[in-house]
């Protein structure tokens, strides 16, 4: 069975969500190092051996992101045969259509016919046997960009620290570059989703805050 939209090809190699959510993830694994500097007593060779943990953090949790978003891919290649083969083998025409609507988003589900969906599961049992589950060009690309997102998202968090020289001032940029871009993640993803994208910008400020706050608290 053709897999759904959110499993096609990534013609634009990651869906939107993913990326706004690696680079919330990346936001708040550095946060959780700045904010823990102690800059008021730190010297700069401590809080630059701190920031390159940060740098070096991120870059290990993106590549373990990159590797499961992989799996991912191969879990939503493999269940879309096996709901192939379900329909393929299914006991009647019924127990078949019945699996084809499971397949289909609910609203598109809810307003096609019997016939309609009778024709999907004729061509669907006409297609030749699909090849096994495997990884193409496009989720390599999609693994490396998550990998690369969940690591610069450090960046421009990190830079004042590299070139202000005073510690207090640097944390000060810092916090105001980590929530404009809280704010950008939370308006592109209202955007997206369908919401007021200046409210959701500020809700992903608060929502940021706090999961940082948890964070901190719980000593990640």
């Amino acid at each position: 069975m053709a897999e759904p939209a959110s499993a096609k090809g990534l013609g634009r190699i990651l869906d939107p969500m993913d990326r706004i959510s690696e680079v919330l993830f990346g936001l708040i694994m550095a946060l959780t190092f700045t904010l823990a500097l102690g800059v008021a007593t730190a010297d700069r060779i401590e809080i630059r051996a701190m920031l390159f943990g940060a740098l070096g953090c991120n870059l290990a949790w993106g590549i373990i992101d990159g590797a499961v978003y992989l799996m991912m891919r191969l879990n939503l290649r493999g269940r879309a045969i096996e709901s192939w083969r379900a329909v393929r083998d299914a006991s009647d025409a019924e127990a078949g259509q019945r699996i084809v609507a499971d397949a289909l988003p609910p609203a598109i589900a809810s307003i096609m016919e019997p016939a309609q969906l009778e024709a999907m599961r004729e061509k669907l049992r006409q297609l030749p046997e699909p090849q096994r589950p495997h990884l193409a060009k496009s989720d390599w690309l999609g693994a490396v960009a998550i990998c690369l997102l969940s690591f610069l998202s450090t960046f421009p968090i990190v830079i004042p620290f590299l070139f202000i020289a005073d510690a207090r001032l640097a944390l000060r940029v810092s916090n105001a570059v980590a929530i404009a871009m809280l704010f950008l993640c939370g308006f592109v993803f209202g955007r997206c989703a369908g919401f007021r994208p200046v409210t959701m910008g500020f809700a992903m400020v608060v929502l940021g805050s706090a999961l940082v706050g948890v964070a901190l608290v719980l000593g990640g």
